[in-house]
């Protein structure tokens, strides 16, 4: 063994001597590429030594290398300098707008530079030390790294042409490393690394499998290289007309109602309508008599990610795209203008989310940046958690940095709107491990349980006790508002992501509800306020009504046609709700490819109409995504200012 080991010394050794110059070289741009991947390593995305940002690095390493060692002396220094010039440019960048924002820099944002200029000495201030430290030890070797540049005396044009042929032959292979990308569109796009290679919209996840060489160099390429799709003349024509008459909100007897009020959307994980009893979920149950009940609502499911897909359809007013493959979550670089958290913060709003996840699944973190929020808050991003109890609902209110941030506000702070997404009613629904184990091995303790009542507890038994453990949460979140003096002017917007389509036991839903078609999303949403006077609306909403109803509410004005969906408690509001597979429901009538489905009296002219209302809803949605619309009219509105000043 010893033998061995004195062995592989010596190889070591010898390779050292034999490419001295190469390492020397190469060690100031290692530097700073493990630095950066050091503090990326914290995404948790892929791992600080995974292979593939190492051989990104390598292979554009031995590009610069090939040029500089084939030169002419004086020009070999100067590409060299340049290249480290470059480097450490990039990697300062990066570091310190890492530190500020918890993202790598994205080229993207050069158009926000002017804006950002003027916390740019915080941003310096904020750096973090390791960042100053590597750049100590970055210069130290650069100093080292002139003495081996090569005293060439004339340019070998030929070895540097062979250099860039097999750099482009290896770096064009490299991505089929990554393994295939998804077909088809699926909840876990953001974890497949190929995809996120080829759509390269998160600059995080980006980073983490490339390295910093290669994701600037490709940040570059897809933000001002790579040809856009080409627009489509007749989309962007429906576009332009379908956003040609303007129209102001309506005022109705509820607009402003809530008025400078706080508010909380509590957007409830899997909490389906028949779990909405007194014995189940008491304290939401009892919320039902101070509450707008809105109880013909659906909370449709579309594309990969339902959980999402909620999240965006109630912050944005639009939903994940039906006639083209992109998850919700990929839209972060789209202007939303119009957002839930951009219009309350005109009002003067701190606009913050909170979730037990991580801010990079989902790409939560770089979304709700995009939306506006002031932050957005994961559990296991604050604090290391030795065991899964970040995965009960009540550890978001019992979390002392949660409960500080929600709750203890002086008197000087802003109006508030949280974003509470709650877990614990989320797959799987067994004894033998996930949130339930947890909560009946807490039960357990406590002797609520026996041994044997715990063995006995069925799938239905595991959900109705996940879903209690978020109605628990409910009630420490009022009794919070209570404690802190918050009760009398705190808005709770509460509905539900998605039903259960995670049971098992497809039985179990069949006992409850409508399973055979679309109208099996029916799903819970109120919105309560302390001594609030009970209303039922009967009319049909989804999630995309919410936000336009909660704007009216609070009294915030906004354009009716820059969302999807309507005031639901607008007079002249019509219920409709449309699936991904064109399917609608409009309180009486339920279509499916076009024809009525259920007894229902509807004539030929109006099913007709209705059917090209969703077709066009749809093709709004999707184009106004695809194009980026909003952003669109605002560049051509200040064409038309410059025009009109010229």
């Amino acid at each position: 063994m010893k033998n061995n080991k004195e062995s592989l010394t010596k190889k070591i050794k010898a390779f050292c001597s034999k490419y001295r110059d190469i390492i020397y070289l190469v060690l100031p741009f290692v530097c700073l590429d493990f630095t950066l991947q050091l503090i990326g390593s914290e995404i948790f995305y892929f791992p600080l030594f995974f292979l593939m940002p190492a051989l990104f690095t390598a292979i554009w390493l031995f590009l610069v290398l090939t040029i500089c060692l084939n030169l002419k002396r004086n020009w070999c220094i100067t590409i060299y300098s340049i290249a480290l010039f470059m480097a450490f440019v990039i990697f300062l960048t990066n570091g310190v707008y890492y530190s500020t924002t918890n993202n790598f820099f994205d080229f993207s944002l050069l158009g926000l530079a002017s804006e950002g200029s003027a916390y740019f000495l915080d941003a310096i201030l904020n750096t973090k030390v390791l960042i100053y430290v590597a750049a100590i030890v970055f210069g130290f070797l650069v100093y080292n790294a002139f003495k081996y540049l090569p005293n060439n005396k004339k340019t070998d044009f030929q070895k540097i042409g062979i250099g860039f042929i097999y750099f482009f032959i290896i770096h064009a292979c490299l991505p089929i490393l990554y393994g295939p990308s998804n077909k088809t569109l699926t909840w876990n796009t953001w974890q497949n690394a190929q995809n996120v290679y080829l759509r390269f919209n998160d600059s995080n996840k980006s980073f983490t499998i490339t390295g910093l060489y290669e994701y600037t160099f490709r940040n570059f390429y897809i933000n001002f290289v790579k040809a856009q799709e080409p627009e489509n003349d007749t989309e962007l024509d429906f576009l332009n007309e379908a956003y040609s008459n303007i129209e102001a909100a309506p005022i109705n007897a509820y607009t402003g109602l809530f008025k400078d009020n706080n508010v909380i959307f509590l957007q409830l994980e899997g909490i389906d309508n028949w779990l909405l009893t007194e014995e189940t979920m008491p304290n939401l149950y009892a919320m039902q008599e101070n509450s707008i009940n809105f109880t013909n609502h659906f909370s449709f499911y579309n594309g990969g990610g339902s959980t999402f897909n909620s999240e965006f359809a109630v912050n944005t007013g639009f939903m994940t795209p039906i006639t083209y493959n992109r998850n919700a979550y990929t839209f972060n670089r789209n202007d939303f203008s119009y957002s839930l958290a951009k219009l309350f913060k005109n009002e003067k709003y701190d606009v913050n989310a909170f979730h037990m996840n991580s801010r990079e699944y989902y790409s939560r973190g770089i979304n709700y940046e995009n939306w506006g929020y002031d932050n957005y808050y994961g559990l296991k991003d604050l604090e290391l958690y030795l065991s899964d109890k970040y995965q009960l609902d009540t550890e978001l209110i019992l979390n002392e940095n949660f409960y500080n941030l929600m709750f203890n506000r002086d008197e000087e702070s802003n109006k508030f709107v949280h974003y509470l997404i709650t877990y614990s009613n989320h797959m799987p629904f067994t004894t033998k491990y996930g949130v339930c184990r947890q909560l009946l091995n807490k039960d357990l303790d406590e002797n609520k349980i026996t041994k044997q009542e715990m063995n006995d507890i069925t799938e239905e038994g595991c959900i109705r006790r996940q879903a209690k453990e978020t109605d628990d949460m409910i009630g420490l979140l009022l009794k919070a508002l209570e404690d802190n003096h918050l009760d009398e002017n705190t808005v709770l917007v509460i509905f539900t992501d998605h039903y259960l389509y995670t049971v098992s036991d497809e039985e179990i839903l069949a006992q409850y509800k409508e399973t055979s078609n679309n109208l099996i999303n029916h799903t819970p949403f109120l919105i309560y306020k302390k001594n609030l006077k009970r209303v039922n609306v009967t009319d049909v909403t989804s999630q995309l009504d919410i936000l336009p109803t909660i704007l009216n509410l609070f009294g915030i004005n906004y354009v009716k046609d820059y969302y999807m969906g309507n005031d639901a408690l607008d007079g002249k509001y019509t219920g409709l709700v449309f699936f991904n597979d064109y399917s609608w429901y409009d309180g009486t009538c339920y279509v499916d490819n076009g024809e009525v489905k259920n007894k229902c009296d509807l004539d030929k002219e109006t099913l007709e109409t209705k059917n090209n209302l969703v077709d066009n809803l749809i093709k709004k949605n999707d184009f106004t995504l695809k194009y980026d619309y909003f952003k669109k009219m605002k560049e051509q509105l200040n064409i038309v200012e410059e025009k009109d000043n010229y």
